[in-house]
């Protein structure tokens, strides 16, 4: 028997209805997880303080200025870990950032023996890092070095022409906001940024110097801006062991009468983000399915557009290793 109008509208409100309390649901359920996962979070802290154990810290990506990172760091220094091993995995960021995280790590080397291994690399900033450490132990296939600074900005005065948009500027001072992307860049300021450049690269290079006990014809051939391996590394003193974790144990209980049995444990340097807890990371991927957005996410990653975003967010003077763009 064929349905009235009034019927198949009925059936169509309920439709309707049921789907808006279904997203209702949805949202609820991820708010209550988002909820309850921050709250654990909280609670949870930074790391067990209490500990007796080695702590392994991890320092991966760009790095940045990060007050939580320094106080998580001093938080460190003053509980009762016996050691530190740092973990590096980073091809540097901005100076002043990875010059931050230099000085909380010295600080925390003063407190306990501390010991870094290198991952996949530490390259610019994330060697200047590694450089606080009493002990840097590498792979054999890491990636190290990288010594030197970078400013970098976009000239971008043709396509403007293009357009047809001209920037007016009005300055205190010649050198006043420059460079400027929309106009070319003069001799005068080009030398100052060139000032600002070499100083810097001055300081990262007298850091080398002083850390690794190097000079005269050693500091050049390492201080041009090129990366090396792992065991390249080791022949130039940039490194002093290649290995793993289980050889910054074997040093700690060589050098410094630290246990070889004595557990390692993660020390977060910062509180879990939303999306490390699993549950918000199931429900998060669960949404973007439903939306047809993963294998867009999936896209952008591999094809490196979340890294470059990344980069693009930094600002200021770059002590950044840059690899090669593949064909």
């Amino acid at each position: 028997m064929p349905l009235d109008a009034d019927h198949i509208v009925d059936r169509r409100r309920m439709r309707r209805q049921l789907t808006f309390w279904r997203i209702v649901a949805v949202l609820v359920t991820i708010a209550f997880v988002i909820g309850v996962g921050s709250l654990g979070a909280q609670r949870a802290g930074l790391a067990v303080t209490g500990s007796d154990g080695i702590a392994r810290v991890t320092i991966s990506g760009t790095i940045g200025t990060n007050l939580a990172r320094v106080r998580a760091l001093e938080d460190l220094a003053r509980s009762n870990y016996k050691a530190v091993i740092v973990h590096i995995s980073s091809p540097g960021g901005t100076v002043s950032g990875a010059e931050q995280l230099y000085d909380a790590l010295t600080r925390l080397k003063a407190s306990k023996p501390l010991v870094v291994v290198v991952d996949t690399l530490a390259a610019s900033g994330g060697y200047i890092a590694a450089m606080a450490s009493d002990h840097i132990i590498a792979q054999q296939s890491s990636l190290i070095g990288s010594i030197g600074v970078l400013f970098q900005y976009p000239d971008v005065t043709e396509l403007m022409k293009t357009l047809g948009v001209k920037v007016e500027a009005i300055r205190s001072g010649a050198l006043k906001a420059m460079p400027n992307p929309f106009e070319p860049t003069s001799p005068e300021a080009r030398a100052a940024i060139d000032a600002v450049v070499k100083d810097s690269y001055n300081w990262f290079r007298g850091l080398v110097a002083e850390r690794r006990k190097l000079s005269g014809a050693e500091l050049e051939a390492v201080a041009d801006g090129r990366i090396f391996t792992g065991r390249q590394a080791l022949e130039l003193k940039l490194v002093d062991a290649l290995g793993n974790e289980q050889t910054a144990r074997e040093w700690l209980a060589k050098e410094k009468n630290i246990d070889l049995n004595t557990p390692v444990r993660d020390y977060r340097l910062q509180r879990s983000r939303l999306g490390d807890l699993p549950l918000i990371h199931a429900a998060i991927m669960g949404v973007s399915e439903a939306l047809g957005l993963v294998s867009l996410a999936r896209r952008l990653e591999e094809t490196g557009t979340v890294q470059a975003i990344e980069r693009l967010n930094l600002d200021g003077l770059l002590a950044l290793w840059h690899p090669p763009a593949s064909n």
